[in-house]
């Protein structure tokens, strides 16, 4: 048996060796998954984010046709050609980079336009930009809370919420379960400020958060309530404003995050709040005082991209389409993909190896998809993450059925008789 057989990444986080050992180590581990092609990560790609992308072969190195599920480009806005020419004009105007932090006089005119747009867009009057949705995470949360206070935070949030909460103190209740919320309210009364944080869609499973209810709950044990809908908005909800729309707390909610790098198309993140949150914000939230501001492409690009949302509502009905064509044909084979309620599809496996194989027969058939795995998601809950968007053709789910079924078929993956 080889040494690497059954190890993921995980068992290589924190071996107490020298940097030097350590790195040796995980290169060889790296090495070996290569070997055996279950390594579908870190892939080159030539075209960009589309339906179908030229990609260099992780394995050959030869360039290859695929139809791809790794993008979170939703609606495709990255190709647009008006998200496109309002980046170029963009450069041309003010250059290619802004060359200082918004504080101390990165802040362009197109940023201000962009922070006002995606607060209005939200039905809100304040928002703050950041150069990530990883950012606007751990940013926003380190400014607002210290050691007096702690997040409480839904156990399937995005890591960029983990990673935020290292500076204050953290809870985490089960996934989507009311009675644990309360139970972690209940007994942290003695934190100063209190912040539930929650996604409005799981990145991993695609199901949706219960917002109504952990709305109330907040009210109810005086919590602040934060909800990154980087998954939903663009794609959710009853004008695209994603799943917060749909329960109608857009304007209730204290503070919604999100990214430009999904449904926009683009890359950044915001968080949207109170003005004196905001202002706040924008004089202790580290990574807009000490990081560039985004290039002025990304911003002018942002700001037609969320435009499009609302002028070319045809876009989304197409994804919302292709959704629901997908899910059928899943439940026609009884495939095992949780309860998604979006554009993201986990097609469950429950086994590491069996994950892997499953995600080599795709590619090598031309169906590139990433294989999850532990530490991303609990163990025993590995899965083919694919994500839908606009852009995928009939011709393109259906090809993908078939070889899902084939799959499926190999490895059991139909759901459990309950």
């Amino acid at each position: 048996m080889n040494d690497f057989e059954g190890k993921t990444l995980k068992d290589f986080e924190n071996v107490g060796e020298p940097i030097g050992e350590r790195a040796k180590l995980v290169d060889d581990y790296i090495t070996y998954r290569n070997g055996i092609h279950h390594l579908p990560y870190r892939v080159i790609t030539l075209t960009g984010s589309r339906a179908e992308m030229e990609i260099k072969d992780p394995y050959s190195n030869a360039t290859r046709s695929v139809i791809s599920f790794v993008s979170n480009d939703y609606l495709g806005l990255s190709h647009h050609p008006k998200v496109i020419e309002a980046g170029i004009g963009a450069i041309r105007q003010y250059g290619c980079g802004v060359g200082a932090s918004p504080l101390i006089g990165g802040h362009l005119y197109l940023h201000e336009i962009l922070e006002k747009k995606i607060a209005h867009f939200l039905k809100n009057d304040h928002a703050i930009s950041y150069t990530s949705g990883y950012a606007a995470n751990c940013s926003t949360i380190c400014a607002l809370l210290g050691p007096q206070d702690i997040a409480i935070l839904d156990m399937f949030t995005h890591a960029s919420i983990m990673d935020g909460c290292n500076c204050t103190n953290r809870k985490l209740f089960l996934h989507n379960n009311m009675d644990a919320l309360v139970r972690a309210l209940k007994s942290s009364k003695e934190f100063k400020n209190r912040l539930v944080v929650i996604d409005g869609v799981y990145s991993q499973d695609g199901d949706i958060a219960i917002i109504d209810k952990i709305y109330d709950i907040c009210k109810e044990y005086n919590a602040y309530l934060l909800i990154d809908d980087a998954h939903g908005i663009g794609v959710l909800g009853k004008t695209g404003r994603g799943v917060i729309e749909d329960f109608g707390l857009l304007d209730k909610v204290d503070i919604i995050t999100g990214t430009f790098s999904k449904a926009f198309g683009n890359v950044g993140g915001y968080a949207i709040a109170k003005k004196e949150i905001i202002t706040l914000l924008q004089y202790y939230s580290r990574h807009n005082i000490f990081s560039a501001a985004a290039t002025p492409q990304v911003a002018a690009s942002t700001v037609k991209a969320i435009e499009l949302i609302d002028e070319e509502p045809e876009i989304r009905e197409k994804l919302l389409w292709n959704i629901q064509y997908f899910k059928e044909n899943l439940n026609a084979l009884n495939i095992d993909y949780g309860d998604s309620q979006s554009a993201i599809f986990p097609i469950m496996v429950r086994d590491e190896y069996k994950v892997n194989e499953a995600a080599r027969i795709l590619l090598e058939n031309g169906i590139y998809v990433n294989p999850i795995s532990y530490p991303a998601v609990p163990r025993k809950q590995s899965r083919l993450r694919l994500s839908l968007t606009a852009m995928h053709s009939k011709e393109n789910l259906d090809t993908t059925l078939n070889l899902i079924e084939f799959v499926s078929n190999k490895f059991g993956l139909k759901r459990k008789v309950r």
